[in-house]
Order: C-alpha cells, then structure tokens, then sequence
C-alpha cells in the first residue's frame, strides 16, 4: 500500500482531520492559507523578495527552512504546495526510516509519470542521520520530488553537503511581539476557525503579555491564549492580564541543550565576560541556567575563561571558578548557582590579559617543532658516574645561592635560541609580571655578558 495511494490526483489539504470529532488545536485551526494570510519573514515573502518571487512563477525547488519554533516553517511548505498545485506529502524525520523513504520514493516516481509533482516535506529533518539523507539525493537531483526539509538546527552542522548543495537555505526569524499580538486578536475575533464564537474580549495588555512571554514562537502563544480562554469566566468574557498571567505559568524559553542554542548562548556568555561587560554575562549565565543547562558546564565554560581571557592579569580568577564548583557540589541548587553567579561576576569585572592563553599556544607549536632538542647538560641530574662524567649537572648555578636568588643562567637546547613565548600585558597584576621579567631579562644579560668577558 503506497503512501500515495488514492491522494495522489490532488494537492493535499492543509489541516488534518481530526478524530472522533475532536477539534484541532487553536494553532492549527489558525494555520494561514495563503501568502496573503501569511505573517512575519518579510525578507523572503515580502513583494519583490527571492522566495516570494520564486513561489509565484512556480520555480521554488527543493529547500531547507531552517528556523526557531512555532514561526511557520511548516505553513509556509503546505501553501508553496498549494500555491503550485502540487501533491503534498508530510514525513517526519522522528516517526519514519529507511524503508518508508523508498516507499514515499517510488510512489512520487509513479506520480512524476503522470506529470503530477510531489512536494516533500520532512519536519525536524536534522533528526536523519547521513544514510537517510543520502536516500533523498537522487530523487532531489532527478526533480522527481520538491524537497522542503525544516529544522530548528544549523545545517551547516546537520545536514550532508551534498544534500545541502542541492537545495536553497532560508533562515526564518522569530515572530515579533506586535505581529504575535496582532494574531491572537485575530484568533479571538475569528468565528469560524478561531475563539469568536465564546465573545471573549481581551484588553491590550494581556495579548501583549503572553506575546512577550512566547519567545517568538507564535503557535506557543496560541496555545496560551488556549488556556486563558479555558480559564476565563464564561460570565465576564474577559481575558485580563492577571488572567493571561496564569495561563502563562512561565516564560517559554528558546534553549535546546543540544542544539543551535546552546552554543549561542555560551558564546555570548563568554564573549561578554571577555568584554567586561557583568551586566550582559549574568543576563547569559542566567538564560542558560534558568533553562536548564547543566550547571557543571558553565563552571566548566568560566574555569576556561579565567585562564583564557584573564590569566595572570587575575591569578585568582581561576580560584573564584574552582571554588563556585566546590560550593555548587556542596549545596546544589539553587543556592549553589549563587556561587557560579559571583564566579561569572569577577571574571567579567577582572582585568583581561590572553597572554597565558597566547603563550601556551606557541609554546605547543614550538615543542612539536623541536621536540627532539636535549635540554643543557648543565641542567640535568647527573645520578650516576657515568652521566657525571659526560657532563650532565656541571657548571649548574643553584639559583637559591645566587645575588638576588638569580643565577642568569641558560636554559635553552644550545641549537635553539630563547624564544619569547609569554608576553604580559601591562594590566592587573600582569604588570607586575611584566616588570620582574624585564628586570630578570636585564639582569640575565649582564650576568652572561660578565661570564664571558671573565672567560
């Protein structure tokens, strides 16, 4: 039995049928029709724009929406398919496999006899691994079918590149506030798809409110909106914004712990603390935790900042992150997040140096160039006759004994000229760094010069 079969002489209807009568939800009743309905993307479907454009010759070939929840990725695939007139077919990347590819293949290949046109359309489609994908290659190349593949995840990491050459990206923003608002009015006052026909009224502010508290994600606030209308008294008719704030419960937070998000959210974490700005870093740290991050990873995150972006400008920045971890595996949370909090404070607040970070890179660089160099023999321990007499551990200064607790002496491989690897900046305790290297790098040189002119 074909997944086409008895469907493929029509486009597909654009909502589901629901069971045993059941109403569908309010966000799928309100699904837009047309380009006309459609709100948000501006960018892509405003008059004149390369994906509008597209749609209304019929030319838009197989694509990925990539996108954050809830802004329409899945509207936009089933209007394209009804603006073209093509047979719609919706595959979800979570439910299906290997075997219901092919079969959703070769019924779109008997369909293409017929000069009838499939559009596929694979919801959540980073969730295929590679060999899945592979299976949608030739029959995108051959154009027996209309890829539209939607994900919340960056394709650049999720999808093959040979898929992703093959098909056009279009990034999908977030729904603004005003544009959310401005739905839930409509779904309100809609009789025929919408809450019309309970004649509620909602003041300004509690459609802004659970706008505000959607993230951008327009079928969350639908389903906000949902509740309140359930929870509003059938003899007032009234959505209020104590109302509309008990149907929230809590802010819909935009955070995938895997995802696309995660690694946004750290990266502006660790670009704030970078920049000095406590303000922005404890708004990040307090997005990822309030989310549900792992409170170890962000210490984890912040222990590298402390040497990476602070190093010996600071010494204690590193202390300030090592002992937030050992008062969160006291306490826990949430008293415990309190400690990562001062942590992500000081880091910001402290004087930025990357020279350890610097340094440890070149010296890496340096040690796989010339890792085979002996050491000077006057630096080696000599524990046996016969290294002693070689010449291991002769001339050795012992620098405790020296002026000044400083010998000058070499220790540089003698094929290898002393490299400057470490170089302190003028800031925080680094200056003082700064100023005792110079000193010794003075001090050194004149003792050297002295050994050989007395030599």
């Amino acid at each position: 039995m074909s997944l086409f079969d008895g469907e493929l002489d029509r486009p597909q209807s654009s909502s589901k049928t629901p069971p045993h009568g059941v109403a569908p939800p309010l966000a799928e009743r309100m699904r837009p029709r047309s380009l006309e309905d459609y709100v948000g993307q501006e960018h892509l479907l405003g008059p004149g724009k390369p994906l509008r454009v597209q749609i209304e010759r019929d030319d838009a070939g197989s694509m990925i929406l990539w996108g954050p929840p809830g802004v329409g990725k899945t509207t936009l695939a089933k209007i394209i398919a009804e603006t073209t007139k093509a047979n719609f077919v919706e595959f979800s990347a979570v439910m299906s496999g290997i075997k219901e590819i092919k079969q959703v293949m070769a019924s779109a290949e008997h369909a293409a006899e017929y000069r009838s046109r499939t559009i596929l359309f694979v919801d959540e489609i980073h969730r295929f691994n590679k060999a899945q994908q592979d299976a949608f290659l030739p029959y995108v190349e051959r154009g027996t079918i209309r890829l539209i593949g939607a994900t919340t995840e960056n394709p650049s990491f999720e999808i093959i590149s040979a898929l992703l050459s093959r098909c056009r990206v279009y990034v999908l923003q977030p729904l603004s506030e005003p544009q959310i608002s401005t739905l839930l009015r409509k779904a309100l006052e809609d009789k025929e798809r919408g809450l019309g026909a309970m004649e509620l009224n909602a003041d300004d502010d509690a459609l802004d409110l659970i706008a505000a508290y959607s993230s951008g994600d327009c079928r969350a606030a639908y389903n906000t909106l949902e509740v309140a209308a359930q929870l509003s008294d059938q003899s007032q008719k009234k959505i209020d914004k104590a109302l509309a704030a008990e149907a929230v419960q809590q802010r819909v937070l935009m955070y995938d712990k895997s995802g696309e998000e995660h690694y946004n959210l750290i990266s502006a974490l660790h670009k704030s603390l970078r920049g000095s700005d406590p303000q922005a870093a404890l708004y990040y740290l307090a997005r990822m935790l309030v989310a549900g991050e792992e409170p170890l990873y962000v210490l984890r995150r912040l222990t590298r900042a402390a040497v990476e972006d602070i190093g010996m400008a600071d010494p204690n920045a590193l202390l300030q992150c090592l002992a937030a971890k050992e008062m969160y595996d006291f306490l826990g949370s949430p008293e415990g997040e309190i400690g990562i909090a001062q942590a992500c404070l000081y880091l910001a607040t402290a004087p930025k140096s990357n020279a350890t970070y610097t340094a440890q890179k070149k010296a890496w660089r340096s040690a796989q160039e010339t890792g085979s160099l002996m050491p000077p023999k006057h630096i080696l321990n000599a524990p046996t006759k016969l290294m002693k007499n070689v010449g291991y551990g002769k001339g050795y200064a012992y620098d405790h004994d020296a002026d000044e607790g400083f010998s000058g002496q070499n220790y540089w491989p003698e094929e290898l000229e002393p490299q400057k690897f470490y170089q302190p900046t003028d800031r925080g305790f680094e200056a003082k760094v700064r100023e005792r290297l110079e000193y010794w790098e003075r001090r050194r040189k004149e003792l050297q010069q002295s050994g050989e002119d007395a030599g």
